[in-house]
């Protein structure tokens, strides 16, 4: 158990307010309702070309598009981040901060 699931098995699941919040971004994030984001979802909103890796050439873009969305917990590594992995990755963001005003930043 590492300290962002301790937290969230201590604290529980965020408050309503906060899962109000982190549905509406998953939503905005989800361009075509199909329940997941993509790269391609995040086309628009996270420009990666000029990221030092792509600049060198040792990484493609789409490659730091798939590393950006682990950084979400894509846990099966399939190139896209779930409600329920979306969900999962925010309760750990929100166990880690107290006041609801702060999270909703």
């Amino acid at each position: 158990v590492d300290f962002d699931e301790f937290l969230v098995g201590i604290r529980g699941d965020p408050a309503p307010v906060r899962k109000k919040i982190i549905h509406k971004a998953f939503m905005k994030f989800d361009k075509n309702g199909d329940g997941a984001i993509t790269a391609d979802d995040l086309k628009g909103v996270y420009d990666c070309s000029m990221h030092p890796k792509v600049i060198s050439g040792a990484l493609t873009e789409d490659d730091v598009f798939v590393d950006f969305l682990k950084s979400f917990g894509d846990k099966n590594h399939d190139g896209k981040i779930t409600r329920q992995e979306w969900d999962d990755y925010y309760a750990a963001v929100s166990s880690n901060i107290d006041k609801d005003d702060h999270f909703i930043l």
